[in-house]
């Protein structure tokens, strides 16, 4: 609930308007609703995102994939799968920035921006593989020539949704832990373990990405799957416990008295009426 109160001190005006900052009823209902519609979207990107590279692997690993006749059903599922996980992703920051920006509106700002960009990479590397599977459809009636330029055309869209894989899905959810895990951490809206688990794993993550940009390892490695274990780890208790508990309530914040130049509290003012 929000009140104002405005003073006015005789012999000299003095107006001073307080407003304290309390979570109506109502208010906290919406927080809650909040909670699990977000915590659900953070269990929607896992269960989209884990089939979609089983599904592309034939496309992505076999560089004749455009030479042979199966069927691109499962790529289809895989793009449509990514597709959801990236929209999930980007409605996840939506939904609790209205949570988030009561206690830091820059970090707030910084998860929708991070989210935002990590969706558009995803669904800049689902454009590349459905390209893949318009080449695949030429290449069955093409010469000879036709397909082995057909050929080099589809691995220069692979290539490139490689890299979009390892920019978005590969670097961003470290910077989206820095911006939201940092702000849960410090409000305790959730156990302080959860947001831990995510300031622990974002710096692994950018480790792991920095080195399978310097060939250090494969993306889809051991050492890569170990180094992105807590952020994942960290998304996916941080979806649980929104759907099952929802976010503590924080401790109110106070009002500040009211003081002069000098720093001294200002006597309780005397209230006088108003003309109309």
């Amino acid at each position: 609930m929000t009140t104002t109160t405005t003073t006015t001190r005789t012999h000299g005006t003095a107006t001073t308007t307080g407003t304290d900052h309390l979570t109506p009823p109502e208010g906290a209902g919406a927080d809650r609703r909040a909670a699990r519609i977000a915590g659900a979207l953070y269990l929607v990107t896992f269960v989209a995102s884990i089939p979609a590279l089983p599904l592309y692997h034939d496309l992505l690993k076999d560089p004749r994939y455009l030479l042979t006749g199966g069927s691109d059903t499962g790529v289809l599922v895989g793009a449509f799968l990514e597709i959801i996980c990236a929209l999930a992703g980007i409605f996840t920051a939506v939904v609790l920035y209205r949570v988030v920006q009561r206690h830091d509106r820059t970090r707030a700002l910084g998860f929708i921006a991070s989210r935002t960009i990590e969706g558009a990479m995803i669904a800049v590397g689902v454009v590349c593989v459905l390209g893949v599977t318009t080449l695949h459809h030429d290449a069955q009636g093409a010469s000879a020539t036709g397909g082995t330029a057909l050929l080099g055309a589809a691995r220069g869209l692979v290539a490139v949704h490689d890299w979009t894989f390892l920019v978005g899905p590969g670097v961003l959810p470290a910077i989206n832990a820095l911006c939201l895990a940092t702000v849960l951490y410090r409000t305790r809206l959730v156990p302080r373990i959860i947001p831990a688990i995510g300031l622990v794993g974002a710096p692994l993550l950018l480790i792991s990405s920095t080195g399978t940009l310097f060939g250090g390892w494969d993306q889809v490695s051991g050492p890569a799957f170990l180094l992105a274990l807590p952020i994942a780890t960290w998304e996916f208790s941080l979806g649980v416990w929104l759907v099952v508990k929802g976010f503590r309530t924080p401790a109110l914040p106070t009002t500040a008295p009211v003081v002069d130049a000098d720093g001294d509290p200002e006597p309780e003012p005397v209230l006088v009426p108003v003309p109309a």
